[in-house]
């Protein structure tokens, strides 16, 4: 079953908010969905509408080549591999669909490389398409690909109909996770992030501009994508860099091109000037503690891999409050560095951070007599709970 701890953490939590005085700022963005996040931390400073399920249109091509990204990463595919335009890509999405295009001509060959810009630039419907049939072999069995990656890196609401965000009731993001996308992107492949910074791309005698306004902005921005349907509306997912800190921006369902640059744009500068960070825990910190069933030691100290960080508003008198959440008791033997719980801080109403917990130590099995005692000890508590349980 699912276990909360709190008591440790509430004098942490508590400590950060000293010396904060009452008069707190406020920030609303005309976006019906935004999110804005630190990269390092994972913390978020704002949000609206932020786990609702909205049409991503193009910025679902994020999935697309988070997926070729993944096979050159692993090998599979190079960047000088040359995939066939299918008419299928040609039709559908190049040049007579009249949408966002590479302009690939039928039957012709192109590189991955130019491909990944054609998406990353262009926005090319022609392009994401080829990368899918040449990987896959057909879009259905990209998609099934996207859907399955997009679970195993936990994007658990995000479902995807094609691979290059043509309206769909299935093809659905929230902005949380194109956020949490885009992140491991930057994180994960910095060798391919670079595309997405590109400001022009020319193919087939066309020269295009990057759709992303923001790269014109002189704010830091460096990627990542933009989207348009007469469905989500104007959306966009940027990322920038101001005195060393990295923002991730998300926002959709914006009514024009120009409303869309301005929000993102305002978004990023409220995020870049408005917070004081405060380091909670350095990695290697104990955070906490897990039960442990059947060990040699009844918990388990719990300890962050990572700093963990939150953005208090300047001037905010705002409370904190934080849990340790985990699926326990854990099961002895348990190994040193195994991830086993998230530690959960709310801003007011607004979670700000969720962040992994790794287990601090080895717990050993414990003796006969000891797991004995654990064993009646959660019999007991299993007979507590049936009478709350519901039918």
């Amino acid at each position: 079953m699912w276990r909360i701890s709190l008591a440790f953490l509430m004098g942490v939590v508590s400590a950060a908010l000293s010396g904060a005085s009452a008069a707190a700022q406020n920030f609303q963005s005309n976006a019906p969905f935004a999110y804005l996040m630190d990269y390092d931390s994972g913390a978020a400073l704002y949000e609206k509408n932020p786990d609702a399920p909205m049409a991503p249109a193009s910025m679902s091509k994020l999935m697309t080549l988070e997926i070729v990204f993944h096979e050159l990463k692993e090998g599979r595919l190079k960047l000088d591999d040359e995939f066939e335009v299918s008419e299928n890509a040609w039709r559908t999405g190049g040049a007579p669909s009249h949408g966002s295009a590479m302009f690939l001509a039928v039957h012709s060959k192109a590189r991955v490389e130019d491909l990944i810009r054609g998406v990353a630039v262009e926005s090319g419907n022609d392009a994401a398409i080829t990368l899918a049939e040449g990987i896959a072999g057909a879009e259905a069995a990209f998609t099934a690909l996207m859907n399955k990656r997009a679970a195993e890196l936990g994007l658990t609401h995000s479902t995807f109909a094609n691979p290059w965000g043509k309206p769909d009731p299935h093809e659905r993001m929230t902005a949380r996770e194109l956020a949490l996308l885009a992140a491991h992107l930057i994180r994960e492949y910095p060798e391919y992030y670079h595309y997405f910074g590109e400001k022009e791309f020319t193919w087939n005698r066309v020269r295009q501009l990057n759709r992303n306004p923001l790269l014109g902005m002189d704010i830091g921005a460096d990627g990542l994508k933009t989207g348009e349907t007469t469905e989500s509306g104007y959306g966009l997912v940027g990322s920038a860099v101001q005195n060393g800190q990295r923002l991730v921006v998300v926002i959709n369902g914006l009514k024009t091109a120009q409303e869309r640059a301005e929000e993102a744009r305002k978004l990023l500068q409220w995020g870049f000037r408005s917070f004081d960070p405060r380091t909670l825990f350095q990695p290697g910190d104990v955070v906490g503690a897990a039960e442990v069933y059947g060990g040699a030691k009844g918990e388990a100290a719990l300890v962050s891999p990572q700093p963990i960080k939150v953005f208090l508003m300047h001037g905010s008198d705002d409370r904190l409050t934080a849990k340790i959440v985990y699926q326990g008791p854990l099961v002895a033997p348990v190994e040193k560095g195994a991830q086993v719980a998230r530690l959960k801080i709310w801003r007011g109403q607004q979670q700000i951070l969720d962040a992994p917990l790794e287990t601090g130590e080895a717990v050993g099995v414990g003796s006969l007599q000891q797991r004995a005692l654990d064993a009646g000890v959660e019999l007991a508590l299993e007979l507590l709970r049936k009478p709350f349980a519901k039918n």
